[in-house]
Order: C-alpha cells, then sequence, then structure tokens
C-alpha cells in the first residue's frame, strides 16, 4: 500500500482542507497581496488554475521593492476538445477583458488562459459558468482533462468514441462543492455526507492522472503517453472495445535516475461500456491505494506500475473490477498528425484544421486567428475542436456555409498560413515555459518559432523540406509538450541551453534518447546540420529520421 509515513506536505493540505476549501475565500479577501495564501496555492489547483508571476518581472520589482507581479492561469476541463461556437464566444470576451488576450491551446485539447489578476479570477470562472465552461479537475491530484481523437474524418464511430472522454471525464470528477461555493457563490453545504467521496476520498490522488483515447490508425492523442490510455478497436467499423494501456508519463527530473519518461503498457482488452468505464475507475482506486505519497517526484502511475509489476498490477485491477482482461486485439497506428484544410466526414460535415503554432490564438503580422475564429463563431453555425498537437479544427460545417467560413478563413489569411507553414513547423509543439511556469529553466513556445526557421534552411539544403519530422521542445524535464515521445526533442536544461534528444519514432511508440547535453542555440543548429547530412545521403527509401537514427545507433536501445 502507499507510504502511511512520511507523507509529502502537500497529502497533509489536502487532507485537511475541509473538500477542497482550505481558506480560499479568505485569500481572495486580502486585498494586501496579488497571491493567496501558500497552503491554498496547492488547493488552487484542484480548481482547475495555478497561481504564477511574470518572471521577466521579478528582477525588475525586486529591485524596486515590489512585491512579484503575481496572476493566475485558469485551465478549462473540455473532455474530448469539444466547445459550441457560444461557448468560443464568451471564451473570446473573457481573454479580451481579464487575460493577456491569447487564447492557448493546450497539448490536452482544451485552454487555458493567463495572467487573470485575482480580483479578476471570481469575474472570469462566473462568466465561464454562464457559458456552460469550468475549470473543475483541470489541474491537481485528480482525473485530468480527457483527450480523444480530434478529427471525425476517418471513423463513423467517432462520435461514439468521443463519447467516452465525456463519460470519462464525469466519472473522475470530485463529489466536493468547494468549486461551486468558492467562486460562483453557491450556498455551503449543511450536510456534508452530501459530497462523500468513494473514489478520491478525502486524499484524493498521489498525483495528477491523465487518460487518452486513440483511434487506429492515428495517434494524434500520443495515447502512450497517458496514465490510462485506450485504443479503439473496430471490426467492420464497428466498435468492439478498447485496449486499456497503464504506465505512461513524461515528467522527470534533471540528474534523478529514478525518475524517467514511459510509454504506456497494454493490459489487455476489454468490451462493453460497463466494463471499460469499470476498468478505467478501478485503475484510479490502484493508484489512490498503491502510489507513491511521500515523494510527489516518483508519484505517477507509471511508478506504481514499475514498483508492483506489470502482473501484479494487472492482477490488484482485475480483483477490484471483478473480471479478467482478455487478451490485446490487434492494431496499427501509422501517424499522429493533423489533418489540415478542408476534409469531409462520413455524414457530409466539413472541418477545416488550421495550423495553430504552439497553440497560441492570437491576431499578429501573419495572420488573424482570433479575429477570425470569432467572427466564425458569431455565425452560430459551427463548432470548434482542439487537437493534441494544438491546433484547431473549424467543425461541423454544412455544406451551404462552407463558402461563408472559407471567405473568413482566407479574409485573415488562416488559409495562406495553414497552407504555406512547413511539415516541420507544422509537426511542431512546444509547452509555454517563460515567462509564467514557475518551473521552467529555459524558454519553448517563445524561441521554438526562430529555430524551426533556422531548421527549415537545414531541411531544404538537403532535399528534406517535405519531411515531417516531428519537434518538440520544453523548458524543463517535466515534458508538458511531450517531448520525449519526439524524433526531436529540446529539452531545457538553463536558460538558452538544452539536452538534444532524438530516436523517436512518427506513431509515439517509442521514446528518444539523450544524444547530447546542453546545447545553445548555435550548437543545436550545427549539431542538426550534422545529423540531416547524413540522414538525407544514407536512409532507406520511407525511413523516418527518428527510425534512422536508431537503426545507424546514434543513439542507443
Amino acid at each position: 500500500m502507499s507510504e502511511k509515513n512520511n507523507l509529502s506536505s502537500t497529502e497533509h493540505i489536502k487532507m485537511k482542507s475541509d473538500g477542497l476549501r482550505g481558506t480560499l475565500k479568505e485569500s481572495l479577501k486580502d486585498q494586501i497581496t496579488g497571491a493567496i495564501r501558500e497552503d491554498d496555492r496547492a488547493l488552487v489547483k484542484f480548481h482547475g488554475m495555478y497561481q504564477q508571476d511574470d518572471r521577466d518581472r521579478r528582477a525588475e520589482r525586486s529591485e524596486k521593492k515590489l512585491e512579484w507581479l503575481y496572476s493566475f492561469m485558469i485551465r478549462l476541463r473540455i473532455p474530448g476538445g469539444f466547445i459550441t461556437s457560444e461557448q468560443w464566444e464568451a471564451l473570446h470576451h473573457v481573454a479580451g477583458a481579464y487575460t493577456t488576450g491569447v487564447i492557448k491551446v493546450t497539448t490536452r485539447q482544451t485552454i487555458q488562459l493567463h495572467g487573470i489578476l485575482k480580483s479578476n479570477v471570481k469575474p472570469t470562472i462566473k462568466t465561464f459558468n454562464t457559458a456552460k465552461l469550468d475549470s473543475i479537475s483541470a489541474c491537481g491530484d485528480v482525473n485530468r482533462n480527457v483527450i480523444c481523437a480530434a478529427h471525425p474524418k476517418f471513423s463513423a464511430v467517432h462520435e461514439e468514441i468521443f463519447g467516452y472522454a465525456k463519460k470519462l471525464s464525469q466519472l473522475g470528477l470530485p463529489k466536493t462543492k468547494a468549486y461551486y461555493e468558492v467562486w460562483l457563490d453557491e450556498k455551503s453545504l449543511t450536510d456534508k455526507k452530501e459530497e462523500e467521496d468513494p473514489l478520491y476520498q478525502d486524499r484524493y490522488l498521489p498525483r495528477k492522472f491523465k487518460i487518452g483515447i486513440a483511434i487506429p490508425p492515428n495517434n494524434d492523442v500520443d495515447v502512450f503517453a497517458n496514465d490510462c490510455g485506450l485504443v479503439a478497436i473496430l471490426e467492420n467499423d464497428k466498435l468492439v472495445g478498447f485496449n486499456i494501456a497503464a504506465g505512461g508519463g513524461m515528467g522527470a527530473t534533471h540528474g534523478n535516475a529514478s525518475t524517467y519518461p514511459r510509454l504506456g503498457t497494454v493490459l489487455g482488452f476489454v468490451s462493453g461500456e460497463e466494463k471499460v468505464l469499470k476498468a478505467v475507475y478501478e485503475m484510479i482506486t490502484v493508484q489512490r491505494d498503491f502510489g507513491n505519497r511521500s515523494d510527489r517526484k516518483l508519484s505517477r502511475l507509471k511508478y506504481t506500475l514499475d514498483n508492483m509489476g506489470v502482473e501484479a498490477f494487472k492482477a490488484e485491477l482485475e480483483k477490484r473490477c471483478g473480471f479478467l482482461l482478455e487478451p490485446e486485439r490487434p492494431y496499427q497506428f501509422t501517424g499522429r498528425t493533423d489533418f489540415y484544410g478542408w476534409h469531409k466526414n462520413h455524414e457530409g460535415k466539413w472541418y477545416y484544421t488550421a495550423f495553430v503554432e504552439n497553440g497560441r490564438v492570437l491576431d499578429d503580422e501573419q495572420q488573424a486567428l482570433k479575429t477570425a475564429f470569432l467572427e466564425i463563431a458569431q455565425l452560430h453555425k459551427t463548432n470548434f475542436r482542439f487537437t493534441c498537437n494544438q491546433n484547431v479544427i473549424i467543425a461541423d460545417v454544412n455544406n451551404e456555409d462552407k463558402p461563408e467560413i472559407d471567405a473568413i478563413l482566407r479574409k485573415y489569411r488562416i488559409i495562406d498560413h495553414t497552407s504555406n507553414a512547413s511539415p516541420l513547423r507544422k509537426e511542431s509543439i512546444a509547452c509555454v515555459a517563460f515567462n509564467t511556469c514557475p518551473l521552467a529553466l529555459a524558454e519553448a513556445q517563445r524561441v521554438l518559432p526562430g529555430l524551426i526557421s533556422k531548421m527549415e534552411p537545414l531541411l531544404d539544403k538537403y532535399g528534406l523540406q517535405d519531411d515531417n519530422i516531428s519537434v518538440r521542445m520544453t523548458g524543463c524535464p517535466n515534458g508538458c509538450s511531450r517531448p520525449y515521445a519526439a524524433e526531436i526533442a529540446f529539452i531545457g536544461t538553463a536558460y538558452g541551453y538544452y539536452n538534444l534528444q532524438i530516436g523517436g519514432n512518427r506513431t509515439g511508440t517509442r521514446l528518444n534518447k539523450l544524444y547530447k547535453e546542453s546545447l545553445n542555440e548555435e550548437g543545436i543548429i550545427q549539431e542538426l546540420d550534422g545529423l540531416f547530412k547524413i540522414y538525407s545521403g544514407k536512409r532507406n527509401e520511407g525511413e523516418t529520421f527518428g527510425d534512422f537514427a536508431k537503426r545507424v545507433k546514434w543513439v542507443e536501445y
């Protein structure tokens, strides 16, 4: 069972929090500081937000003896990445009124907004609530936003599978009413028995828990990077069940060999909605009861699985489920890219996938994404879907409405930008990092576009310009951009320096390995120049960069 002695400080905060209420109401009333109380900083994550500060201004404010410029990031819970046009409108106006103005699409198919001052947190939450959006469980030691294959293009059963994201999200919601009391001013419960929580109890999980649902042949969700991965198995275009995997996770800590990224291990096959939901629920309870609660660096499900052993973990899961998992069913992943531009699904509905570099929806000199998406939303003729590659799909467009929406996309240069972006750029992902993430050691989303601009001429030089090599950058080893599953990854080690990792594959089923440590941008470009030269001249037909790097043993497996 989990550690009962020497619990981490966060465990004590959770257990004495009165159902995640803590002293959040008192913190919000304190006008002397832009921050909240220390214990509340752990609890506020369960409500879908993080306290942050502008790290670009720390030195300046410290020199003036001013408090750091604190603000909050709020992340929405949007299972499967689907919102209506009315909800996009509300999101747009909240971003303009209370935040930095940038709408950030995350790698987990949701939205986060940065720079919200403490006094504006409640108005933001209340506005979202009016639009039937919330941030419950978007952060914290609970089941996070459930992700699902984004594009309905290929599968007639996409909507059925997408439905599982909503059901699993509901299944993993905490029972506490704290969110509604603190942020929406609902009356406190008179009988706390109403929020007794058989899943989370009073201690919640040792760490976050992530669920992803993939529909082969596309692994756009990086399903094996999740604590729990569900791979949909289709026969004759009908869903027959899911292969269920456990133990994925990207986080690690520099210099701590006991931490590591890991891809999920397939445990078996489950059929029938009731059994699928039961299997996922009980996987969460196994992690709750066996996960490490003394060292948060070793508390994800991947460590629980490895400490118990796969067979022991599976046996415990089957015991709790009351049924045995069937043998894994065959499937094949062929890629994990988004399908840019216009595509039609089996119902005749149109979908336009717009390239949103690093998920940052804003207006700039290249294109006016924010204005375009607002104009489209105001037509009330579409929905919006977010992808795990940080892009936006204008969804569910009727044939007769397509010309009008296409005209808006052209007017604001969305179509030109999406069409003209290189395959390399479209396959790139970066985490937020500086200036708001307190864990960042180096930049990511602010520097990756420029680095891509220096990599593109190298590909041109060696005739590789059409090669969609996956590239990911993260400001620290925690891996929010899923860097360890990329063909090429840059992992921040210090400001301006990155570990260069190579050898992952295009389908997200093999991790990369460390190639060179702590390179600056010049060193990265110099190394890649030599690697691309050899790759272009010696690769086999159809061989990808990651597969080549493994075959010629640039990194050892």
